[in-house]
């Protein structure tokens, strides 16, 4: 795990086999850390034989500001380029608002999982065909 001088932020990076590389971010993604991760990431993404998954965990992530943000966007188009799919997985609550907040769920898609399986989502009530919920039936 590469730790930096303030010790809030690291990254640890995993190759699963030749088609895959995961990289463990910890700590705040800000001004002074997205250099970092940028550098860590055109390794692996702009490298003769970049990886066709190149995973981001979030779990440990504490808080990304505008910076953070520019740098995930921008591997993504490293990833686009490269013909690999990013995934930022385990993203934690901060980041998913930040997302939300920002429009940029959509460019992160294929780490997110199906609507219907995210944890504490309720499906919305059945629709009759004229677009109103069905009426209780008296049990």
């Amino acid at each position: 795990m590469t730790t930096f001088p303030d010790d809030t932020f690291g990254l640890e990076v995993r190759s699963g086999d030749a088609m895959d590389v995961h990289v463990r971010i910890s700590g705040d993604l800000d001004y002074d850390t997205a250099e970092d991760l940028l550098q860590t990431a055109r390794r692996h993404l702009q490298a003769d034989r970049p990886p066709r998954d190149f995973h981001l965990d979030c779990e440990q992530l504490t808080m990304c500001d505008s910076m953070g943000l520019a740098a995930l966007l921008l591997i993504h188009r490293y990833a686009l380029a490269a013909g690999s799919r990013l995934h930022l997985d385990n993203r934690p609550d901060l980041l998913e608002h930040l997302l939300e907040l920002t429009g940029t769920l959509d460019h992160f898609a294929q780490a997110e999982p199906a609507e219907a399986d995210r944890p504490g989502r309720e499906e919305p009530p059945p629709q009759s065909a004229a677009g109103s919920p069905p009426p209780a039936h008296p049990g």
